[in-house]
């Protein structure tokens, strides 16, 4: 049986229950099915990505007071050679 076998099964099943927040649940899994499906056959992860924005939001937190752009985009281009040493 594969992914998509499985989950087909799984919104039948549920579907046919009375318990309206796992119908609404199943709805919603229903309209994702194909980008959950997908993951199997394309197993990527945006956590890199996400960890590189949460780095630039905070630079620019930090950086209220940069005179120019052209600094920033420096201090950006600078995050990938920059060490985090962890505290605590």
């Amino acid at each position: 049986m594969d992914a998509k076998e499985i989950l087909d099964e799984w919104i039948k099943k549920t579907r046919s229950t009375s318990i309206t927040i796992l119908k609404k649940f199943t709805n919603t899994l229903a309209g994702h099915a194909f980008g959950i499906l997908n993951h199997y056959d394309y197993p990527i992860s945006t956590g890199p990505l996400e960890g590189t924005n949460n780095k630039i939001k905070t630079l620019q937190r930090q950086a209220y007071g940069f005179r120019d752009a052209e600094f920033f985009k420096l201090k950006i281009y600078g995050l990938y050679e920059t060490r985090y040493a962890l505290v605590g």
